[in-house]
């Protein structure tokens, strides 16, 4: 490789026992070590995995965490990765000569593109080692180098996070991470000093089961944790140790060895600790922990209960008690390390299952704060899912047409209480290339000719079936009547538990109803937005929650619904004429044409009218410019920015704010608004005191001298072939009939955005007009945005326009 051409010529590998090999790649994630060289001066060689080799530089004074703390960091010469690991004694007379001890091993995360940082001198990433850990930045020095110079130097500082402004890391490690060797020990090539624990190893437990539940706990009995997306592992410390076993007692400690070593910094006798085994260093999702245990790691372990310490058993504790000792046995160990404990959700649980879920994450695990250990499954745990995930039983494959799929579709069972297989359904998504490849080879010994499970024929024609051995983890939005699961998606094979032992738990069937705001929202599980999950009842949530926000300026406003009854994927339409079946929440407006012809618009007052809205499958809400009391005096008057394709969205905020201060010359002030789409919405409160056409013309007016102005940026048309490079000033919605997206609607379109009120001083900190999502317009509200009262469009003002559009 072209880039150890440095590191090759600088040493001669028969007088150095530094290795010459290249190495090889880990596979998953990015492995990171530092090296303490005692060589002419003492510094740390930090090597970062990138690209085949390791990005090393040599820190003259240490790490720090001290976060005000600037380490003079000299770049060096990419080293191989099979340095990563290297402790050792290099002779006197080779480069580099001195002792080199392994001070620290784990691996890390980029934060940014890391080729684009080493360009620009600015690299951010974190680091999951056994005792760095959180953010870092590493900064080039400016400044000219002289010319006949080749060092680069850097600096390393900390980010501030819970990582930072701990104990010195250079004062507190002065032996060797693997090895526990000091520099004289490495140098005499003493044998590895092996942490020796007094206490017995724990014998393995079975685990508490959580039983499924489909709402949340009382907060005043119970506490709620995250749900993890991982492998449940107990995990024995001790004499021997550590032991990882699964739930069903499996020993796994070999396939999780590069994690163990981390709890070599517990200080204990002994301790036996239930917890989950996730993807580490950053990765998130089953799918990645599954790619890590094939390439060995990185894995993180989220610890949340204690059943034994030193020899005592602590199952018959409360769980208060044991949380509490597991706290004080982890405080030592690295904030943001590998080991960790797993959150208890402050504040109300069910804002926080809202967030989870609109998030894309799991859901909630509530567990009864007086309840001792026991093994099993009991209501003393309980878990709320975002959406259903359980495993199955693979029973058969369908063939795909497709020469490069091994197989369409997997067919799926699972054990009845009276331990009979009972078909529920086929998975055909969710699997990669490789994945696909894999399970066909499993498959292949395990076919049989006989019927696995009862199926109907219609669902099985062609079906090659299989002895039920291997098991399936599936996500899937809900179950029908007949016990099929929808819009399942597969997400691995799951070793860790037995075919024997899968079984249907009870569900939550897709026609039973969740109670939100008062009104009974059907199929409450069904997926409106894919990414992040959203469902319909997750919908109703959060219009609910915004409701007090939102209805300042929805309303008694005539409305126009967009509805998408089957979610994203199926037909949408704009509804403003409630029809049959509307339910009573939302109400109706007789509104008069030209012609003087009357039809109902739909309007609503309160959260259950906008829940309403979504039971019937609405997503957005546009509203009308004036209030059904006075619908001929319009109480509010918007400019949409909307650009061409080709500009960006600095050029939109720009344009925002351009307008705001020409409306403040003419004596308007404004709100802005994240439209949620690609532009910007300005509102301008009104007094009511003149008609639609007043205000027709006046916005006109103000978008034609906006073009007048500056021609090369805005258009007052509509036409998109007239718009190229430009920003419509869209003044059509404000007249009589015409709608405007309402302020915190969610918007159809993919990542479920919010059309979300901005303060002015805060518009520049945002990159798109989507950045809003449903979680953090909840957070946001109206907080910290002034809204101007309602002003009026009279003669002077009029007169200051003229007066601006005719020089």
């Amino acid at each position: 490789m072209a880039r150890l051409r440095t590191y090759l010529e600088k040493r001669d590998f028969d007088r150095t026992p530094e290795p010459a090999s290249e190495g090889r790649p880990s596979g998953t994630g990015l492995r990171y070590s530092i090296q303490n060289h005692r060589a002419t001066r003492l510094h740390w060689d930090l090597r970062l995995e990138w690209d085949g080799a390791l990005l090393s530089w040599a820190i003259t004074r240490g790490p720090s965490f001290d976060i005000s703390e600037k380490r003079l960091a000299v770049r060096t010469e990419d080293h191989p990765l099979s340095y990563l690991g290297f402790e050792g004694e290099i002779p006197k007379g080779n480069y580099g000569a001195g002792t080199v001890m392994l001070w620290d091993i784990g691996w890390w995360q980029p934060l940014d593109p890391v080729s684009r940082g080493l360009k620009k001198g600015h690299l951010r990433f974190r680091l999951f080692g056994r005792r760095l850990t959180g953010e870092w930045n590493l900064v080039r020095m400016k400044g000219r180098r002289p010319a006949d110079s080749k060092r680069e130097n850097w600096l390393l500082i900390k980010a501030e996070d819970e990582a930072a402004d701990q104990r010195d890391p250079v004062a507190r490690y002065r032996k060797s991470v693997s090895t526990g060797r000091s520099f004289s020990a490495i140098r005499q090539d003493a044998a590895p000093i092996a942490l020796d624990r007094d206490g017995k190893l724990p014998g393995r437990v079975a685990p508490q089961l959580a039983s499924l539940s489909d709402d949340l706990a009382d907060s005043a009995r119970f506490w709620h944790e995250l749900k993890l997306d991982g492998y449940r592992a107990l995990v024995a410390v001790g004499q021997g140790g550590p032991r990882v076993y699964t739930r069903n007692g499996h020993d796994w400690s070999d396939r999780f060895s590069s994690l163990l070593v981390a709890f070599d910094d517990l200080i204990c006798a002994s301790a036996l600790i239930d917890g989950e085994i996730v993807a580490g260093a950053g990765m998130q999702g089953f799918g990645a922990l599954q790619d890590a245990i094939k390439s060995g790691g990185p894995f993180g372990y989220v610890a949340f209960d204690l059943l034994s310490l030193n020899g005592t058993d602590l199952r018959d504790e409360p769980l208060t008690k044991r949380r509490a000792t597991l706290e004080k046995l982890f405080a030592k160990l690295p904030p943001m390390g590998s080991l960790q404990l797993s959150p208890l959700i402050q504040g109300d649980p069910a804002d926080a299952f809202r967030m989870i879920c609109g998030a894309g994450g799991e859901g909630l695990i509530a567990k009864r704060r007086d309840a001792r250990y026991m093994s099993g499954r009991s209501d003393d745990w309980l878990k709320i899912k975002c959406r259903r995930r359980a495993e199955f039983v693979i029973v058969g494959w369908l063939r795909s047409e497709s020469r490069a799929r091994p197989f369409a579709s997997l067919l799926l069972a699972a054990h009845d209480d009276d331990g009979g297989l009972r078909y529920v359904g086929k998975v055909g998504t969710g699997f990669d290339e490789t994945q696909m490849q894999e399970i066909a080879a499993f498959l292949r010994p395990l076919s049989r000719k006989s019927a696995t499970v009862p199926a109907p024929a219609s669902e099985t024609a062609g079906v090659t079936w299989v002895k039920p051995e291997l098991v399936a983890e599936v996500e899937y939005a809900e179950t029908t009547r007949r016990g099929r699961l929808r819009h399942a998606v597969f997400l691995g094979l799951r070793e860790d538990k037995p075919a024997s032992e899968v079984r249907v738990e009870a569900e939550v069937p897709m026609d039973e109803r969740e109670n939100i705001a008062g009104v009974s929202v059907s199929s409450a599980a069904r997926e409106i937005f894919e990414s992040p999950v959203l469902t319909k009842g997750d919908l109703a949530r959060y219009y609910d929650a915004i409701s007090p926000a939102m209805l300042q300026e929805v309303a008694d406003r005539p409305l126009s619904l967009l509805r998408l009854p089957e979610g994203m994927a199926g037909e949408r339409f704009f509804q403003k004429h409630p029809g049959k079946g509307f339910p009573d929440a939302i109400r109706t407006v007789e509104i008069a044409d030209k012609s003087g012809t009357t039809e109902p618009y739909a309007y609503v007052t309160n959260a259950a009218g906008l829940v309403s809205a979504v039971q019937m499958g609405t997503v957005e809400f546009h509203i009308w410019g004036a209030r059904r009391d006075r619908l001929d005096r319009p109480d509010r008057m918007v400019f949409d920015l909307d650009p061409d394709e080709g500009l960006g969205f600095g050029d939109v905020k720009a344009a925002a704010t351009d307008l705001r201060d020409r409306l403040r010359e003419l004596g308007l002030e404004s709100w802005a608004m994240l439209s949620g789409g690609k532009g910007i919405h300005l509102v301008v409160p009104l007094r009511r005191t003149v008609g639609w056409d007043t205000v027709k013309l006046f916005s006109r007016s103000v978008a034609t001298l906006l073009e007048q102005t500056e021609p090369a940026r805005f258009i007052a048309e509509m036409s998109k072939a007239k718009r190229k490079g430009r920003i419509f000033v869209d003044w059509l919605r404000n007249e009589r009939g015409a709608t405007a997206i309402a302020p915190f609607s969610v918007r159809a379109r993919p990542g479920a955005p919010v059309a979300a009120p901005v303060a002015w001083d805060e518009l520049s900190s945002f990159s798109k007009a989507s950045e809003i999502g449903t979680r953090r317009a909840i957070e946001r509200g109206w907080d910290g945005i002034d809204r101007p009262g309602p002003q009026s469009l009279n003669s002077l003002v009029v007169e200051r326009l003229d007066k601006a559009m005719n020089g």
